[in-house]
């Protein structure tokens, strides 16, 4: 039975030494038991937009991890959409900063039974040419999964509440480019789309597809700066143990996991959001 152990929104920096205690207490519970995949679903990094150095840490970190590691970008490593982050857009410098030091960003990786499908939540709806580019590897992806039940990876959630939901703003991906996802939203096997983003842990199935917010490794977020979002205030990461025609996801939160506020900590993440 394979198993892939989720990372998220560990935010890290050489300008601190902040969360990197988290990691490692998850890191000890893989070194005991190796998962067959680490995917590193976005934000790896504090500001890798802006900071080469801090893509660097990230990487380094992430990638003694005892698997192979599949790293996907966040808003923090790339930047996003001009209409959520304005000062950080998404451009081809900073998606060839994060291809540099952390890989290609989206990827498929085949494991006994299935098929696990990352991607770039970042660049889509931006109408850079990287999007088309990953629809193609959407669809391709989709189509040569053959009988295989499908996982798939991204940093932001499809959707907050409903695919059809129109709301455009900071915490999903933009409605007007789910339908690039419809191939592999709408094939067969998919059994699990498992997203970070939120800093918030909540699983709900769909159908027969479990939609998984994983917990961030750094930081929680006051509810005040997300009203009406669900789900649990807790740091970790999740383990999916890959069934032959389901997932089981394990919260992944030792003792003395950390969970600091953002509030406390806006000096040495976000000083520009504490501005």
């Amino acid at each position: 039975m394979p198993s892939i152990l989720q990372l998220s929104d560990a935010h890290l920096s050489p300008r601190n030494d902040l969360f990197r205690g988290n990691l490692a207490r998850i890191r000890t519970l893989a070194e005991a038991s190796p998962p067959d995949l680490i995917v590193a679903s976005g934000d790896l990094s504090l500001d890798g937009a802006d900071h080469d150095e801090d893509l660097v840490l990230a990487a380094e970190l992430h990638g003694v991890f005892p698997a192979p590691l599949l790293a996907l970008p966040g808003n923090h490593d790339t930047g996003s959409h001009p209409h959520t982050m304005p000062r950080q857009p998404f451009d081809s410098a900073r998606l060839d900063r994060f291809r540099a030091h952390c890989g290609p960003g989206r990827g498929v990786v085949d494991l006994p039974g299935w098929r696990v499908i990352g991607l770039n939540s970042e660049v889509m709806g931006t109408g850079h040419a990287e999007e088309a580019a990953q629809a193609d590897f959407i669809a391709e992806a989709a189509a040569g999964a053959g009988d295989r039940r499908i996982a798939l990876f991204l940093h932001k959630p499809v959707f907050v509440t409903k695919f059809a939901d129109p709301t455009f703003d900071y915490w999903s991906v933009p409605p007007q480019a789910r339908a690039a996802l419809l191939p592999v939203l709408e094939h067969p096997g998919l059994r699990l789309v498992a997203s970070g983003h939120l800093h918030l842990h909540r699983q709900v199935m769909l159908g027969r597809v479990s939609y998984a917010w994983a917990p961030p490794l750094s930081f929680i977020v006051d509810p005040s700066e997300q009203p009406g979002l669900p789900g649990a205030r807790v740091c970790g990461a999740l383990l999916h143990h890959l069934h032959e025609d389901h997932v089981e996801t394990v919260l992944l939160s030792p003792e003395g996991m950390e969970t600091p506020s953002l509030d406390d900590l806006r000096a040495q993440t976000y000083p520009r959001a504490a501005a």
